[in-house]
């Protein structure tokens, strides 16, 4: 019996392992179940605002506790402060959940689904294996960010837009000049902006400290610009639809245009009046 290693014996986590595919998978569930869940209830605002503060509230209360006990009960500075992009990401889904608000829904969406998503592909996890403290905390928040930005999105019908695209990359440009200053003036890493995390991550592809951070500019912005293009290019085309909360036209009421037909409706109003203007000119 020496020689059977103990069924609770801590064992380390390992990329790639089964409890990071089955993390993969409950992700993936999950995702699928709030898409219908959120899709069910647009035609019921005051349903659909329920859930979205039920889940605010369920986010809330496992990200407080795991931020408090990393904050109080292992106070290590360059770890437990909740200066992380995730970390702000969770913060800012929970308001974006709560109240539905355009500058926290453009930082859960774009932070959520392009940066905290990174996560599940190489998770930056040094420690024991499911179910320990470090597995259930990290793969947790990281796993309500990415299924606040998608409920919100798929489900709920909120878009991004421009503007939204402007905030997230406003916000976190000037997040990545202060910690940059935090992390110089206290020795610490926060967004692994002074230098690239131990684990293999996408920062190896993008060349050595300094370039890597000026190269996660570029592509970010870009990354970020290729998926807010086909929201704002579909609401362009398709017709107007009230967002959530908004009044909904009666039956009575005819459908609104969409951009392209207003615009064509306008030349011929003003093509009709140039006609007519031109008819009731006496000749000579």
């Amino acid at each position: 019996m020496a020689d059977v290693e103990p069924l609770l014996a801590e064992r380390p986590f390992v990329p790639y392992g089964p409890s990071h595919w089955g993390t993969i998978g409950v992700l993936i569930v999950g995702a699928a179940a709030l898409i219908v869940l959120g899709r069910r209830y647009r035609g019921a605002p005051a349903v659909q605002r329920r859930c979205s503060r039920a889940f605010a509230l369920i986010f809330a209360a496992f990200l407080v506790p795991v931020e408090l006990y990393w904050l109080l009960v292992t106070p290590e500075i360059k770890y437990s402060l909740p200066l992380q992009l995730c970390d702000l990401a969770a913060i800012a889904a929970v308001w974006a959940l709560w109240s539905h608000s355009r500058p926290a829904f453009a930082l859960t969406y774009f932070w959520g689904l392009t940066l905290t998503s990174q996560a599940f592909l190489s998770p930056n996890l040094i420690g024991p294996d499911f179910p320990s403290l470090q597995f259930l905390s990290f793969f947790g928040i990281h796993s309500l960010v990415v299924w606040a930005g998608i409920y919100l999105t798929w489900g709920v019908g909120l878009r991004p837009d421009w503007r939204s695209y402007w905030t997230a990359v406003g916000t976190t440009l000037g997040w990545g000049v202060a910690m940059f200053t935090f992390n110089s003036l206290a020795g610490t890493n926060y967004g692994f902006l002074n230098t690239k995390p131990v684990v293999e991550s996408m920062l190896n592809l993008l060349g050595p400290w300094p370039w890597y951070l000026l190269s996660e500019v570029v592509l970010g912005a870009a990354v970020w610009a290729l998926i807010t293009w086909p929201w704002v290019r579909q609401r362009d085309l398709l017709p107007a639809t009230p967002g959530p909360g908004e009044p909904r036209p009666t039956p009575s009421d005819p459908p609104p245009a969409g951009r392209a037909e207003q615009e064509h409706a306008q030349y011929r109003v003003s093509s009709h009046s140039s006609t007519s203007l031109g008819d009731e000119t006496p000749s000579e």
